[in-house]
């Protein structure tokens, strides 16, 4: 069971509210978290991976629509609807206290924060 982020932090928000609301943009938020929030370190670890996964997701999608047919094809079928699902499962997990690690992305983003 996750242990609830109520205590403040830097920007004055209750740190899982803090952490969710940094993957409500993508990558944007992430970053302004991680420019704004300097000690909170759940906080930055949401931030810092919601930067890594989204710009990662935006690689993807740029090299794919490279490819004429299959790419958009395969960004439509399987890039959106995962990305999707990651943003309200990644979220849903900040929000509730968990420092919910994806593979490979969580563990650059832990190291890094």
């Amino acid at each position: 069971m996750a242990r609830p982020h109520t205590e403040k932090t830097s920007t004055g928000l209750d740190a899982n509210l803090a952490a969710a609301l940094s993957y409500l943009v993508g990558f944007v938020t992430g970053i302004i978290f991680l420019l704004v929030e300097k000690e909170n370190r759940f906080v930055r670890f949401h931030a810092m991976q919601s930067t890594l996964l989204f710009a990662g997701i935006v690689a993807i999608d740029i090299l794919l629509q490279l490819v004429p047919l299959l790419g958009a094809l395969v960004v439509i079928a399987v890039v959106i609807p995962v990305s999707a699902i990651l943003w309200l499962v990644l979220m849903y997990k900040a929000y509730q206290g968990e420092e919910f690690r994806l593979p490979i992305v969580g563990a650059l983003a832990a190291e890094r924060v």
